[in-house]
């Protein structure tokens, strides 16, 4: 199967603090392609688009950084048996696609795309600690219906949860979805910029869903097309379904402020216990992927330190 602009957003190299050429091909394309839309871009770098007018919104959001470093000038992404990866011919060598999270950016745009009266946000710098999600603009999301990011692994997992502490949305709206028949499974999860939202008071239900890439943050890392096109398939049902507001508070992750520490040894000792909470049989160097961009030592230590108190 052909997807063009799925394969544009993974040509262009996009590493955490540097995303400003894949911000500048969202709005171009957004330019040519949804032309009732209205942008916006904040100091930090963050992408806001509103489109049609609406006493409420569906809102998706996904990340624009990726992880990878290694990115040829010769960089494809190459079809094969129904996945895509990365490859470099001069180089012969396989090459990360950060498909993480540019599968849930074409999701979103191809929603904004199909679809009246819709918001998006693209948050800057997810991979080292959601720093854009903890800078945005909140009011952006006082008139949301619910807020959905398409930013997991795999191609099954419905996270409403993080860490087993922090829940993303209400019971009522888990019933109104109907991820069932999409071959979806209520999952708990971790770090993502859907987490800050609610940690910072959003007050509707949110979501993290599978959306097809496996091997993330590694030069390995593949789309599997059909589950890529499953996920946009759910959210698609999800936009025609669930057109109320489905309001949903975290009294205790809001309590604890996840993403809100000040020091950074604290920060990420609280990130590591929801990592092993959610991965107990995660390496060392597990840690250190999941935590890439955070001081080394750091990690190290909150990694021996929570799997001595509670492992």
């Amino acid at each position: 199967m052909e997807l063009p602009l799925l394969k544009q957003l993974y040509k262009i190299h996009s590493p955490s603090g540097s995303e400003k050429k894949l911000r500048k091909f969202i709005k171009d394309w957004i330019r040519r392609n949804v032309a009732d839309a209205e942008m916006e871009q904040d100091a930090i770098g963050n992408l806001y688009v509103k489109k049609g007018a609406c006493e409420t919104y569906p809102c998706l959001v996904a990340h624009m950084d990726q992880v990878q470093k290694i990115h040829s000038r010769d960089f494809q992404a190459v079809d094969t048996k129904g996945a895509i990866l990365g490859f470099s011919r001069g180089n012969m060598q396989v090459e990360g696609l950060g498909a993480d999270d540019k599968n849930g950016i074409w999701i979103a745009l191809k929603c904004l795309q199909k679809y009246p009266v819709m918001k998006c946000c693209f948050f800057v710098q997810e991979e080292v600690g959601c720093i854009g999600s903890s800078k945005c603009d909140m009011d952006f999301f006082i008139d949301c219906r619910w807020v959905i990011q398409c930013d997991r692994k795999g191609g099954s997992d419905l996270i409403w949860n993080i860490g087993g502490w922090t829940e993303l949305c209400s019971e009522e709206f888990l019933k109104d979805l109907g991820y069932e028949k999409f071959g979806y499974k209520k999952a708990t999860g971790m770090m993502t910029d859907v987490e800050t939202l609610k940690n910072r008071g959003l007050g509707v239900s949110a979501l993290n869903l599978s959306v097809g890439y496996y091997r993330p943050h590694t030069s390995e890392e593949f789309t599997i097309i059909s589950e890529l096109l499953n996920c946009l398939a759910l959210v698609e049902n999800i936009i025609t379904n669930c057109t109320k507001v489905y309001p949903h508070e975290d009294d205790y992750g809001h309590y604890r402020g996840f993403g809100k520490l000040d020091d950074p040894e604290d920060e990420i000792w609280d990130l590591m216990a929801d990592f092993l909470f959610t991965f107990p049989d995660a390496t060392l160097d597990d840690a250190i992927c999941q935590f890439y961009g955070y001081d080394q030592s750091f990690v190290e230590m909150a990694y021996e330190d929570v799997k001595s108190m509670y492992f």
